[in-house]
């Protein structure tokens, strides 16, 4: 497969979601427009676009490449995600459209106080910037294998021209282009998902029904563990952390929930959960059929794998497929990735303009001026750390940083939860103090836990230890003097 083919198929899928910036913004419009699109999404598009975003492109070759060893008990996190988004959307989306809110971490503001709110944002800016860059180093580097080293192209000269055409599609629109740039991502994934999956098909002789049963029968379709709680699959562990997850990673993510907020009201952005919440569950089957399909493919045809899960798409789909699957391949992992890295570089300028500069203070000329000026720097940024990456070269430190990212988001939760479910009062300037002290201790705890805690292995709940933590800091730092009435109601 040629690499020149290769990148003239990224380069004209970049020239289709430029077009579609121009179409959907003009120049000149507002940072309202920019921020929230106006609040005049349709809740169908951003329903359908969030699957792109919810997910990345190591979902792409991640999920299908577990189920070797994990079998489909992933949707048992799965189905505690849906019931996560349950509650982001009967408990959370209310508070947020009855605030009126642009960041949704203003909230801590009102409930809290200053440092309370900037600890918050603090919090998003570093797990969603470590977060975004990580997920965009480990695609950059199967492009690189794939196109730009037989191109002589170096990694950061490929990081930043992908980076900055990222910014070309962006920085004028914001989010009245990223809904749409979302849904064209979005529907780009699937097809090459469902092109995979068929292609496989007819390579093993099967029907539908037939790769239907095919896959049932297999060894690879077992969705429940009961047995052993130790197990890091076993259910209850899966639904919970599922659930938790999906509500500090969607209804306390400024990216996820600026796309609701730009929903015209409160009972179309529920809308939107809804459809979205069964959408994913659907998203997340083909995902896991497919790779049940890759290893009976593999098996049927003799094919020797590599021990790494994540490779094995990448592994079949470039080198015993045919042409058409590898570029297939290419476009879903690229359009998957960079609907996950676009909405994030949006909200991390939403965010830092809005919780950091005071932009409802400023006049708009300088809001725009400001607001451009931030979405280049954090384009800047997301390249140099991806850069960082590549230079420490050291798959144990990269997951380990991904992993910190991942711990930052359990400060959110023990903050949202404290303020929403008593009046308690805290000692605001105390706040940050709580929200540094959790994670580290959640660390150490973590690092510990199988000699401590009998064997104890720690998974997806160290989210949830985390936030309790930061709850019962709090507590500590607080008093049974009420806030006031204003705030009360909002709590």
């Amino acid at each position: 497969m040629s690499p020149t083919l290769i990148l003239g198929i990224i380069a004209a899928y970049f020239c289709v979601l430029i077009l579609i910036s121009f179409l959907t913004s003009k120049k000149g419009e507002s940072t309202d427009s920019f921020f929230l699109a106006n609040r005049a999404s349709p809740w169908y598009v951003v329903a359908f676009g969030m699957i792109g975003t919810s997910l990345s492109g190591v979902t792409f070759i991640s999920v299908p490449g577990m189920v070797a060893t994990a079998q489909f008990s992933y949707l048992q996190f799965i189905l505690g995600n849906m019931a996560g988004y349950f509650v982001v959307a009967l408990v959370l989306m209310p508070l947020y459209y009855r605030l009126n809110l642009v960041s949704i971490y203003s909230y801590l503001e009102q409930r809290f106080g200053y440092w309370s709110y900037k600890t918050g944002a603090a919090y998003f800016l570093l797990a969603r910037t470590l977060g975004s860059a990580f997920r965009l180093f480990l695609v950059a580097g199967v492009l690189q294998l794939a196109v730009f080293d037989s191109l002589g192209v170096p990694f950061e000269v490929s990081v930043i021209i992908t980076i900055a055409l990222i910014w070309v599609y962006t920085f004028r629109g914001g989010m009245k282009t990223i809904i749409w740039t979302d849904t064209f991502q979005t529907l780009a994934m699937l097809v090459c998902v469902g092109i995979s999956i068929i292609m496989i098909k007819d390579a093993l002789n099967f029907d539908f029904n037939g790769m239907v049963t095919a896959i049932s029968d297999s060894k690879y379709s077992k969705v429940f563990f009961l047995d052993d709680f130790k197990d890091a699959k076993y259910f209850l562990k899966q639904f919970v952390s599922g659930a938790f997850i999906s509500i500090v990673m969607v209804g306390l993510d400024q990216d996820m929930m600026q796309k609701n907020l730009s929903c015209k009201n409160l009972k179309e952005a529920q809308k939107n959960m809804f459809s979205f919440t069964a959408i994913i569950l659907l998203v997340n089957i083909l995902f896991l059929c497919l790779g049940a399909l890759l290893y009976l493919y593999a098996d049927a045809k003799g094919i020797t794998l590599p021990a790494k899960g994540d490779m094995v798409f990448p592994e079949l789909a470039l080198k015993y497929f045919t042409p058409l699957a590898g570029i297939t391949f290419i476009l879903g992992i690229t359009a998957i990735t960079y609907a996950s890295a676009d909405s994030a570089l949006t909200a991390l300028t939403t965010s830092f303009c809005v919780d950091f500069l005071d932009f409802k203070n400023r006049p708009e000329a300088q809001r725009v001026r400001l607001k451009n000026w931030v979405h280049v720097g954090f384009s800047a940024l997301m390249a140099v750390v991806i850069i960082i990456f590549k230079l420490v070269n050291d798959e144990s430190v990269v997951q380990a940083v991904f992993k910190v990212a991942g711990f930052t988001y359990g400060p959110l939760l023990g903050l949202y939860a404290f303020g929403m479910f008593n009046t308690r009062a805290v000692r605001d300037n105390l706040v940050p103090v709580v929200c540094l002290l959790a994670p580290l201790l959640t660390f150490i705890l973590n690092a510990n836990s199988k000699e401590w805690f009998w064997g104890y292995e720690f998974g997806f709940e160290v989210l949830l230890l985390n936030g309790f933590l930061t709850f019962i800091g709090l507590w500590a730092i607080s008093s049974k003097e009420p806030v006031l009435a204003n705030d009360t109601e909002t709590a």
